[in-house]
């Protein structure tokens, strides 16, 4: 079964709230409730609940479908984006196995964005193929490309934005244009922004999906996904995937990225200042050969991402490649002390990732090089400590890198589309 976008949405009660997203992640829309008991509310570890009657209860059954810790998340995540409550899952990939499974079936067809987290890449490439699910790798930089990758049997449009890890940027309202001409839904990854710094939703876009273990919950400690939609349809058909293919996450996960997402906005400014500021300080390096930030000038989609990203906030995730490739790009990951070497994004600590062999591997070379990811790439998701210890630390590795494989330093140029 296939879901297209509808116009059915969700009629939100009218109450008193807030429309900033700092109170809303504090609160949720309610802000201005009163309400007697803890200041923060339980974890509901329960798998089942007592009932009185037969038929006659009215709340949850099994943990499996919903859980009270679980629907606190939903509740603010939907808030974030003026919508109902999104559904969570497990992991960010379970969310988007979720998604694929309610809105395509054998023989349908999905534009992809070839510049994609790799799990992605891997998941298209190998068990929605299995299943009888044809797509297209696109590049998405280009509505022109989109548009002429449609077929009759296309049901879903998928990008990611900004990219992983490239950061390269989708004009979603020209892309959510093209979807609703063909009445195909367009689905957009925003994990790299979250619902603070890019609302997906708001440039037609019919569905917004999340790695929660990203920057929403933002300390490392907790598994999650989520997709939210304003479509009724949608949101109904993937609560039944969700109850089917008992994917949905776990209340202590869901607790503990409730509590996250109280400082997800002030996190998000901060990840922001502190990125940029490492950027700029990449870009004139001598020895770094290529710079990926969107808040860069020089930045080849910089307009895109001032239309696009609220608030002149452009995240926490740059990228960059050093002169001297591969080689130095892997002594200046094993000469790092502060920045941390892991396949992650989002924490408050600076992590660092060589992406061809990590986030990336199982993605085909030839993919990877279409779309900017060298062997030679470094991503570094800019942590919340001074920007100034982030700055020497990588000013050591990159002197150590440079000297190891003799490479001679050039001035650095910056990246856009690759």
């Amino acid at each position: 079964m296939s879901v297209r976008p509808s116009n059915r949405s969700v009629t939100r009660t009218a109450t008193p709230s807030s429309s900033n997203p700092d109170t809303i992640a504090v609160f949720g829309r309610k802000s201005h409730e009163r309400r007697t008991g803890p200041l923060v509310p339980g974890i509901i570890q329960s798998t089942t609940y007592t009932q009185d009657r037969v038929g006659e209860y009215v709340g949850p059954t099994y943990s499996r479908v919903a859980n009270p810790s679980v629907d606190e998340l939903e509740a603010v995540l939907g808030d974030l984006e003026d919508a109902p409550p999104s559904v969570a899952f497990a992991t960010g990939l379970a969310a988007e196995t979720a998604l694929f499974l309610a809105l395509l079936k054998a023989g349908d067809h999905a534009i992809v964005g070839e510049a994609l987290y790799g799990g992605t890449v891997r998941l298209f490439r190998t068990l929605l193929a299995d299943l009888g699910i044809a797509c297209t790798f696109v590049d998405t930089t280009n509505p022109s490309a989109i548009r002429a990758a449609l077929r009759p049997n296309t049901k879903l449009i998928f990008v990611e934005t900004p990219s992983n890890p490239t950061l390269l940027l989708t004009d979603l309202q020209a892309v959510a244009a093209i979807a609703n001409e063909a009445s195909v839904v367009l689905a957009v990854d925003n994990t790299f922004l979250t619902p603070i710094l890019q609302r997906p939703l708001d440039f037609g876009a019919h569905v917004s999906v999340y790695s929660t273990t990203k920057h929403i919950e933002g300390h490392s400690t907790a598994l999650g996904g989520v997709v939210t939609t304003r479509d009724q349809a949608i949101l109904d058909r993937l609560r039944f995937v969700r109850k089917c293919t008992g994917n949905i996450i776990a209340p202590f996960n869901a607790w503990l990225t409730t509590r996250g997402i109280k400082t997800l906005p002030l996190r998000l400014r901060e990840h922001s200042r502190n990125a940029l500021t490492v950027a700029q300080w990449l870009e004139q390096h001598p020895g770094v050969e290529r710079v990926y930030y969107p808040g860069l000038a020089s930045f080849e989609q910089s307009e895109l991402a001032r239309r696009q990203h609220i608030g002149g906030f452009h995240g926490g995730v740059v990228a960059f490649e050093l002169v001297g490739g591969l080689d130095a790009g892997r002594i200046l990951m094993n000469s790092v002390h502060l920045c941390r070497l892991v396949e992650h994004i989002g924490s408050v600590e600076t992590l660092i990732t060589h992406s061809a062999s990590m986030t990336h591997a199982d993605v085909p070379p030839e993919l990877r090089r279409r779309v900017g990811i060298t062997d030679g790439l470094v991503r570094l998701s800019v942590g919340l400590e001074s920007p100034d210890d982030i700055i020497l630390d990588l000013e050591s590795a990159i002197a150590a890198a440079l000297e190891h494989t003799n490479a001679t330093p050039t001035p650095a140029l910056s990246g856009g589309v690759a």
